[in-house]
C-alpha cells in the first residue's frame, strides 16, 4: 500500500465515504518507543564506538611534528621580521609627517612674522630714509 491509500468510512448519512489517508499508524511514535533504557543503551554505544575510534588513531610520527614545529617557528619568525619592517616603516612615515606639519607650521610663523612686519607703521627714521632712497632713485633714472 502507499502512503496516500484510501480509507472509506460511513458519513453521518450512513453513506460510504472514501478520503486520502495522509498518514500511517506507526508514524507517530510513542514517547515510550524506544524507551529510556533503550536511549541510554544507544548512547553508551554511540560513545563507546567514538572512544575506540579515538584509540584507534594512529601514533604520532615524532620526525613529522618536528618538522612540523620547525616550519612554524620559521613562519613565525618571518612573520616577526614582517612586523618589525612594518612596524619601522609606519614610525618612518610618522616622523616624516611630523617634520612636514613643523615645516609647514614654521612657514605659517615665518608668513604671519613678515606679514605683521609690513603692517608695522614704521618709525619716522625709516620713513625719512624710504623716502630718500626714492627721491634717489628718481633722481639716477633722469
Amino acid at each position: 500500500m502507499s502512503d496516500r491509500e484510501a480509507i472509506s468510512h460511513k458519513s453521518s448519512y450512513g453513506l460510504d465515504i472514501a478520503t486520502p489517508h495522509t498518514f500511517k499508524e506507526y508514524d507517530m511514535a510513542s514517547f515510550k518507543d524506544p524507551s529510556f533504557q533503550d536511549r541510554v543503551a544507544s548512547a553508551a554505544i554511540a560513545k563507546q564506538k567514538a572512544l575506540d575510534q579515538l584509540r584507534a588513531k594512529p601514533p604520532v610520527d615524532e620526525v613529522l611534528m618536528a618538522r612540523r614545529r620547525q616550519e612554524h617557528e620559521v613562519r613565525q619568525q618571518a612573520l616577526s621580521v614582517e612586523r618589525t619592517a612594518r612596524s619601522q616603516a609606519n614610525a618612518a612615515a610618522k616622523a616624516e609627517k611630523a617634520s612636514l606639519k613643523a615645516a609647514e607650521i614654521a612657514a605659517t610663523e615665518a608668513a604671519a612674522a613678515k606679514k605683521a612686519a609690513r603692517l608695522k607703521p614704521a618709525s619716522p627714521e625709516e620713513m625719512k630714509a624710504a623716502r630718500d632712497a626714492r627721491y634717489a632713485a628718481r633722481k639716477a633714472r633722469k
